[in-house]
């Protein structure tokens, strides 16, 4: 069974609204004076990385391509535009048959990126690629910022599993993105239903505070979850007072109890001396789960606990205080006219402000040294020089508005891995820095 097929609440049936109210007043201006069929190249970049982070990883590429294939505008759709006069009865026409039937490339998913870098790039008419702006952007923005988050964190992590349980923290449809995001980042599961349901990422998850507080002791309450779970659940241990609990928890469950959660309080101390009361009880095995409020410098200030895993909700749903990355859509290429055949002319903004961009529709390799680690991310407009061919980052992702290139989220993860080992190894320090790696102009 496909999810996608199901048409669930996560999924919206048309992406064609999630767009900015000037986008269409463009198009309108563009088929008004015959500029809309010019040829185009749009790519998307940004300009800097967040503060203090070394690398960037794309996500949301997925979902991209789904928000194109569903970028459709209904006659529901062409009924609001019509009645709020936001564009005229000749645009309206325009927009009924609209299909995306360009061409998209782009860093495949999981990959990480720099200052600079095209993460993607969508070619075809001036008309049909400038509506697709704002809900690319939104998509790789809010995506690409949860994994990066996701990958300090699990680069943190030392190979402990991850929890994502951030659903409460954030919009409803957000948290489904969310999860997805986190799970290329390296997370292992999730507390989202929505997200296995639609994603197939593992889900997981036991009792809170409250099954506790409903029963009229804590051992009712573990017994009752005991019996319904079995022995190897996680028990929640911090309602009162932490160390009766962990007495009682094995004492209900026996020593094959899986694990205990800790929730609350000093976590390094708790966490060492809940350890050592479960070994002297002889749960020799239980493992301890750890959560409130984690970080990835929280998380790397556990590296010496007996933590044997994380679950992490707000800080990973809101990009670890980088909620964005602060990517742009932006017009490199168009043709001189309207004639297919019409060859491209580089334009650019030039600005004061920082605000400027790199004219020309680009290409992108990644330059490693002696022992295959990077050492320079370079970006040009002409021809690949013969010995960065074989390091191309873009792949072709819509070829003449076919998706061609779906991947498994597990593929994805696997690619993220690859591409952090093949960073320097200061990528994965948490201290302040730039990139880990220069972008280079070819």
């Amino acid at each position: 069974m496909n999810p996608a097929d199901l048409g669930l609440p996560v999924d919206v049936p048309s992406t064609a609204l999630f767009t900015d109210h000037y986008e269409l007043t463009m198009l309108q201006a563009a088929l008004a004076n015959g500029t809309a069929d010019r040829r185009s190249v749009f790519e998307v970049f940004t300009r800097r990385l967040p503060e203090g982070r070394r690398y960037g990883v794309i996500a949301g590429t997925g979902r991209v391509l789904d928000a194109v294939e569903n970028f459709r505008f209904d006659g529901a759709v062409l009924e609001f535009l019509r009645e709020r006069a936001v564009v005229d009865a000749r645009t309206l026409d325009w927009l009924a048959s609209y299909r995306f039937s360009g061409d998209i490339w782009g860093y495949p998913e999981g990959e990480v990126y720099f200052p600079g870098s095209p993460v993607l790039r969508v070619e075809g008419s001036f008309a049909e690629c400038v509506l697709l702006e704002t809900v690319i952007l939104s998509i790789l923005n809010h995506d690409s910022a949860i994994a990066a988050a996701a990958s300090r964190m699990s680069s943190a992590a030392g190979g402990r599993p991850l929890i994502e349980m951030g659903a409460r923290r954030t919009h409803e449809l957000a948290a489904v993105a969310s999860a997805r995001a986190a799970y290329v980042g390296g997370f292992t599961s999730t507390s989202d239903l929505a997200a296995g349901f639609r994603y197939g990422i593992p889900t997981v998850g036991t009792s809170a505070h409250a099954f506790t507080l409903l029963h009229d002791s804590e051992r009712d309450a573990f017994t009752a979850q005991v019996a319904s779970l079995g022995s190897g659940t996680t028990l929640l241990v911090d309602t009162y007072d932490v160390a009766e609990a962990v007495r009682t928890a094995v004492e209900v469950a026996g020593t094959d109890l899986g694990a205990v959660r800790i929730d609350s309080g000093d976590l390094l101390l708790v966490a060492h001396r809940v350890r050592q009361q479960l070994d002297e009880l002889g749960a020799t095995a239980t493992k301890i789960v750890v959560t409130s409020d984690l970080d990835e410098y929280a998380i790397a200030s556990l590296a010496a606990a007996p933590v044997d895993a994380y679950g992490v909700g707000t800080q990973l749903v809101t990009g670890s205080g980088h909620p964005t990355c602060s990517m742009v859509y932006k017009l490199v290429a168009r043709a001189a006219s309207a004639d297919p055949k019409a060859p491209l002319v580089s334009v650019a903004k030039k600005s004061s402000g920082g605000k400027t961009s790199v004219g020309g529709r680009k290409w992108a390799a990644r330059r490693v040294d002696s022992e295959g680690v990077a050492e320079a991310e370079v970006v040009g407009t002409g021809p690949v020089p013969a010995a960065l061919a074989d390091t191309q980052l873009l792949v072709q992702l819509v070829k003449a508005g076919e998706v061609v290139a779906r991947e498994s989220l597990e593929t994805v993860r696997d690619r993220h891995r690859e591409a952090l080992a093949g960073l320097p190894l200061s990528a994965t320090q948490l201290s302040r820095g730039e990139a880990v790696i220069p972008t280079e102009y070819a």
